[in-house]
């Protein structure tokens, strides 16, 4: 069983009976806790529940194998935790659109109660999370989310990361940091109010620190973590997610710091000033949620959730031209018949380019970034109050009673028959209900004109002695699933693109 040859990969004798023994004691209590009727699902083994049905490293492969088996809706045990998987459109879209307030609460999932302690806009409940969302909703729409002027942030940051392609003048390069790198200036543009260099070191430290995160909180050792909190000590991974969001806490609080100092009521730069003006509202209340650990768990969540989604769909996007390139070849022709020599692209042209949405509505589906979504809990008696709830996004994005063809790259999903793009109710990447990502709109124009700008700009290839059927659409492992490490190898492309100095 994979749970038990993982323990038994990594420790000797006397450590794993002592951990044996600690973890039936742990089972023996959690089974007392409750006897309400629960889901069907695989009978439980003492101590490790149906972890031997689990991939720890794959865990939404094995849930979507299991829902075959159990349906749209069952229960599971990792250890003596019970968690209620929904998988499917159908039961998936009732939960979260429909039964909004029923599962609307997020589940305390222990190795991020490590990282935001209930704290900021993911992670937290109740009315200091409505007020802190509908706060950052309102402020996210005053500095242009879904407007003009981001798109011309995004415009702006597009430039540099041409040319930092271009820097590597036509040899294989891995494109990870920089795409990171420019995405997550787009959002410290809106929190900051200014971008940094790609090159800048604590800019550096900050983007490595959030993809470290990503990939830890995925990682079999977090999910034992996760399942066996007292396990923590042991396993040590929590100690390094601790540190790493510390370091970044220390950063925004520097950086919130520096704010109050020239604070200016007329001249509100960024997300950080909006809020210490809200928070100077707020002064006269006997209680706010507008404090200062909110402040920076606030724009840590903006911070990551506006880096690491949108940059990992454009490296899938990226990976996936290398591999299908008449699908390439078409997107460009669709940049060179709509949109002008010298011109960058914007928003507008989107909806002359049905082909090319249709590409990157179906990158984003066939990537499954966030393959078990962020867990929910229960607040109402649904099943059992607090209840731990998975909707479990990749069943909804291979749903194969709504794709033609689930577990192929095909941007015909969102195409009709005479090329037109269509919406498709079942694309869910972004979850959906009252806890959908805040910054879809912003997210969705990234991904156009970041996409569509560098396949103006570049013709993508594997590098030579490397063809494209040896390229890999297995994932990497971690909390969002990005694609393994890759080379990229272009030639500039016949499209005349503007130049930097141009713009």
């Amino acid at each position: 069983m994979a749970f038990i040859a993982y323990f038994l990969a990594r420790a000797d004798v006397l450590v794993y009976f002592s951990i044996f023994i600690a973890l039936f004691i742990y089972w023996i209590n959690g089974t007392k806790k409750s006897t309400a009727k629960m889901p069907p699902g695989p009978m439980p083994l003492p101590v490790i529940g149906n972890l031997n049905l689990l991939d720890l490293e794959k865990p939404h492969e094995s849930l979507m194998q299991l829902s075959e088996k159990y349906g749209e809706i069952f229960t599971l045990h990792f250890g003596p935790k019970k968690m209620v998987i929904l998988a499917g459109y159908k039961i998936v879209k009732e939960a979260l659109v429909t039964r909004a307030e029923d599962f609307g609460e997020r589940a305390v999932s222990p190795i991020f109660e490590v990282a935001f302690k209930g704290h900021g806009l993911i992670f937290s409940n109740g009315e200091q999370w409505k007020s802190l969302r509908r706060f950052t909703l309102s402020t996210l729409r005053d500095f242009g989310m879904g407007k003009k002027s981001v798109e011309a942030r995004i415009q702006d940051e597009l430039m540099p990361l041409i040319e930092s392609f271009k820097s590597h003048n036509g040899k294989p390069f891995n494109n990870h940091l920089l795409i990171n790198s420019a995405v997550s200036n787009v959002i410290c543009s809106i929190i900051y109010g200014k971008r940094f260099e790609y090159d800048d070191p604590t800019f550096e430290k900050l983007i490595k620190m959030l993809d470290d995160n990503a990939k830890l909180t995925g990682t079999p050792k977090a999910l034992l973590y996760n399942f066996y909190p007292f396990l923590g000590s042991l396993l040590g991974l929590h100690k390094k997610v601790k540190q790493n969001n510390e370091d970044l806490r220390s950063f925004i609080s520097q950086c919130s710091t520096n704010r109050r100092l020239d604070l200016d009521a007329n001249d509100v730069t960024g997300y950080i000033d909006a809020y210490l003006l809200k928070q100077e509202q707020e002064t006269t209340k006997a209680h706010t949620y507008f404090n200062e650990v909110n402040l920076l768990g606030s724009v840590l969540d903006l911070f990551g959730a506006g880096t690491e989604t949108t940059s990992t769909t454009i490296r899938w996007g990226i990976l996936l031209m290398m591999k299908y390139p008449e699908i390439q070849r078409k997107v460009q022709e669709e940049i060179k018949t709509h949109i002008k020599p010298g011109q960058l692209p914007t928003v507008e042209d989107r909806k002359k380019m049905p082909y090319t949405d249709a590409v990157i509505h179906e990158t984003q589906r066939i990537g499954n970034i966030l393959p078990l979504n962020v867990s929910h809990s229960t607040p109402t008696d649904v099943y059992l109050r607090g209840t731990e709830v998975i909707p479990f996004l990749t069943s909804v994005l291979y749903d194969k009673t709504q794709w033609k063809t689930p577990y192929d790259f095909n941007p015909n999903h969102f195409l009709d028959e005479n090329g037109k793009f269509v919406r498709h109710d079942a694309f869910m990447p972004f979850s959906a209900g009252k806890r959908a990502c805040a910054g879809e709109a912003l997210a969705k124009m990234e991904l156009f004109l970041f996409f569509t700008g560098l396949l103006q700009a570049f013709t993508f290839y594997p590098p030579p002695g490397v063809s494209r059927e040896d390229l890999s659409l297995k994932p990497g492992i971690g909390f969002t699933l990005a694609p393994t490490l890759y080379m990229t190898y272009y030639k500039e492309s016949n499209i005349q693109c503007p130049h930097q100095e141009e713009h």
